[in-house]
């Protein structure tokens, strides 16, 4: 049995209402993860092999949930926001950094005596200013905390890891970089194969984010619509032993009318092995250790 970690950066539960894009299109693979209710106060929908509710990411503080204090939160289930009194972002703050360096997914995995991997990769720009004013994003720092490889140019190559967008357009068409362009169907091939030999994998799609502080119907259906192409390549070609996750760290994308993030519930999806002992899931703080059972 092994688990894929889907992260999805800023996504919450909406209304039905204009200003939110999954209601005012259809994506078929979070119809299939929600039992077609992905909105607020939806009912939970619990099987032995599916799951879907609303879970918090306010996790008791005031203010408007960020990157750096949430993905702590989901990935060490650590309440990093009270740590430090705020909610913090996009980076992580230095009060919290700790719980990266030590109490990460990634480590207890390692002590579990099993394997995790990253499956992102980063174009070397990004190494070269992440090392020039020692910058960690959450789940960068966390992957090279527990001593796991951060991906670049030659695991894309090798067809070893997945760049942000999913389908390698902007490595090619923006940073000028030499590697070929993919379908979502072989971007979930990559994840599939890499799953059959690790026992953790995880990978971070964050244009979600950016698309909603954009507030541009178009740029959400632009990052949906591969998103959502991928999570049915990944739902149909699952082993059956295996399980899916997927959660996110605020809300943002499910309306378009503000800029900011939102105090919305998030998701939780849970496709395979295990889905149920996720029911009294209620925060992302819980998420972690629920996922360390499975294993």
């Amino acid at each position: 049995m092994s688990v894929l970690f889907l992260f999805i950066d800023g996504i919450g539960l909406g209304n039905k209402g204009n200003e939110n894009p999954f209601y005012t299109n259809t994506y078929e693979s979070f119809e299939i993860l929600s039992n077609g209710n992905y909105f607020k106060k939806a009912p939970n929908y619990v099987t032995d092999k599916q799951l879907y509710k609303g879970i918090d990411a306010n996790l008791g503080v005031e203010g408007l949930p960020q990157s750096g204090t949430g993905q702590t939160a989901l990935f060490t289930g650590q309440n990093a926001a009270k740590e430090i009194g705020k909610h913090f972002g996009p980076f992580p703050h230095s009060g919290i950094k700790h719980f990266l360096k030590k109490d990460s997914i990634f480590n207890d995995v390692n002590q579990l005596g099993k394997e995790a991997y990253f499956m992102n990769a980063y174009p070397p720009i990004f190494f070269e200013h992440a090392q020039k004013r020692n910058r960690w994003s959450c789940t960068t720092l966390m992957t090279k905390s527990a001593g796991l490889p951060l991906n670049s140019t030659e695991e894309i190559k090798a067809g070893l890891a997945l760049t942000a967008e999913i389908v390698q357009n902007a490595w090619r068409e923006q940073l000028n970089i030499d590697i070929p362009k993919i379908g979502t169907r072989e971007a979930a091939n990559r994840v599939l194969n890499m799953l059959q030999i690790k026992d953790l994998v995880l990978y971070e799609y964050y244009l979600t984010d950016k698309a909603g502080h954009s507030k541009k119907e178009e740029n959400a259906q632009r990052v949906l619509k591969p998103l959502d192409e991928f999570l049915l390549h990944l739902l149909k070609g699952m082993n059956s032993k295996d399980t899916l996750i997927i959660s996110s760290d605020h809300g943002n994308l499910e309306d378009l009318s503000v800029k900011t993030h939102t105090r919305n519930e998030v998701p939780l999806f849970v496709y395979g092995q295990g889905a149920n002992l996720f029911k009294d899931v209620n925060s992302i703080l819980e998420v972690k250790n629920t996922l360390l059972d499975i294993l």
